[in-house]
């Protein structure tokens, strides 16, 4: 009888795993207030995202609430997540804000702005270290863009606006 609850355990545990590349997506918290839902990482558990090799576009956006460029930018990758979602892009939006600030300023930013893209916190404090991870081009300016698919991957330091960023992505696709 052990052995089978075991082996029905085991069977359930794996059953929708795809891999490896799954079990290191796993955020370290889930937060969920008022209907959003923020998952929060460290990076070691993020990085995966940065390398997912699905055949789809990908658009990582790394900000945070307090910069203005990136807000200004938001609706433009909004725009493309509406537009561009049923073609195979995903567009994920990294906040960089504290894990302090993300009942009173983040989740209130998203729904004021109904955010409806994928949004997660990027929770670690050893920015020199995961920065160039990221990208060796990258100083740690925000906002901060990531294009890819497989392994043809184009990397921005800087905002856009919807046009280039629309421009940007047609090259992957």
């Amino acid at each position: 009888m052990k052995r089978s609850v075991l082996l029905i355990a085991i069977i359930l545990l794996f059953s929708g795993c795809k891999g490896e590349q799954q079990l290191t997506m796993t955020p370290k918290e889930v937060l969920v207030k008022g209907g959003v839902e923020i998952p929060i990482y460290d990076f070691k558990s993020f990085e995966s995202l940065l390398h997912i090799d699905d055949g789809k576009v990908r658009l990582i956006n790394f900000w945070a609430t307090w910069c203005k460029p990136c807000i200004a930018e938001l609706p433009y990758f909004e725009l493309i997540n509406s537009e561009y979602k049923e073609k195979g892009v995903e567009v994920l939006l990294v906040s960089l804000d504290l894990p302090t600030d993300v009942e009173s300023k983040l989740i209130p930013f998203l729904k004021k702005q109904q955010i409806k893209s994928k949004v997660v916190l990027l929770d670690d404090p050893d920015a020199n270290t995961w920065i160039p991870k990221v990208s060796e081009e990258w100083s740690g300016s925000i906002p901060a863009t990531i294009i890819y698919k497989g392994k043809t991957r184009y990397f921005y330091e800087r905002s856009f606006t919807y046009n280039e960023l629309k421009t940007e992505l047609r090259k992957m696709m």
